[in-house]
């Protein structure tokens, strides 16, 4: 799995996963943080659960009863490969279990992928964030539980790469060494491949929420599969989504 946005610069991972903001589960309701929670119930309107791994190679499985997994994810995984660059493995989570299954969208395509992993391998977490994002209405929006966080006009895929819609959740945040960049000051990499192409600067085409310095092409269909916003409202969401954030791409 590689995040693709930013390789043209030298970057710096931001780790700010969900077992760094942990508070008691009963306070979940009234902070947009993650609570740390073992019980299998269901998450309040609003809200999600993330699962962060705790083991250092995840297996997945397609099926609960599955006597062998269909892909194992490293934990942590790296950007590009390079060991400099860590990003804890997290997902966001679908279903759980009280036989010690949890259901959770997978950090890799086809866009949607789903799959079982053991309850036991991570550590589950309450966000009250996600991020909604139209492709017509060039639209973004980042809610806190039913409150909406912020709104902004963003740039989608040009008509030769368009922006896949789906569902994803953010695999890493990176913060660029200057935003005087294209990609702005920060960049979120999403769980899900780009539609309109194989491979982008040396990477996977990985979808990818970010910044960008050029607010003319903001409410365009410009980009190659990304979803460009202001910096000023890409740095904001940086400084409080956690990843697992979930984002819903829709036409």
């Amino acid at each position: 799995m590689v995040v693709v946005v930013l390789l043209a610069v030298a970057a710096v991972i931001v780790t700010r996963s969900s077992d760094k903001d942990r508070v008691s589960a009963s306070s979940a309701n009234s902070s947009g943080s993650a609570a740390s929670t073992t019980e299998i119930t269901t998450p309040a309107p609003g809200t999600s659960y993330i699962a962060t791994a705790q083991v250092p190679d995840i297996n997945v499985y397609d099926a609960p009863d599955a006597p062998t997994p269909i892909k194992t994810f490293e934990n942590p995984w790296f950007i590009n490969g390079d060991s400099k660059s860590p990003v804890p493995l997290v997902f966001s989570v679908r279903e759980q279990q009280e036989d010690g299954w949890i259901e959770v969208l997978l950090p890799t395509g086809p866009i949607g992928s789903i799959g079982w992993v053991h309850t036991a391998d991570v550590a589950l977490s309450i966000t009250r964030y996600h991020i909604t994002v139209e492709l017509g209405a060039h639209r973004l929006q980042a809610f806190d539980g039913d409150t909406v966080l912020l709104e902004s006009t963003v740039a989608v895929g040009a008509p030769a790469t368009p922006t896949p819609t789906g569902d994803y959740y953010i695999v890493a945040v990176l913060k660029a060494p200057s935003s005087d960049t294209q990609y702005g000051p920060y960049a979120f990499g999403l769980s899900g491949p780009s539609g309109g192409l194989e491979g982008f600067t040396g990477g996977d085409a990985e979808v990818g929420i970010h910044g960008n310095n050029d607010a003319s092409v903001l409410g365009r269909d410009v980009s190659h599969g990304c979803v460009r916003m202001s910096n000023d409202g890409v740095t904001q969401l940086a400084a409080v989504l956690l990843l697992g954030t979930p984002v819903s791409i829709t036409a």
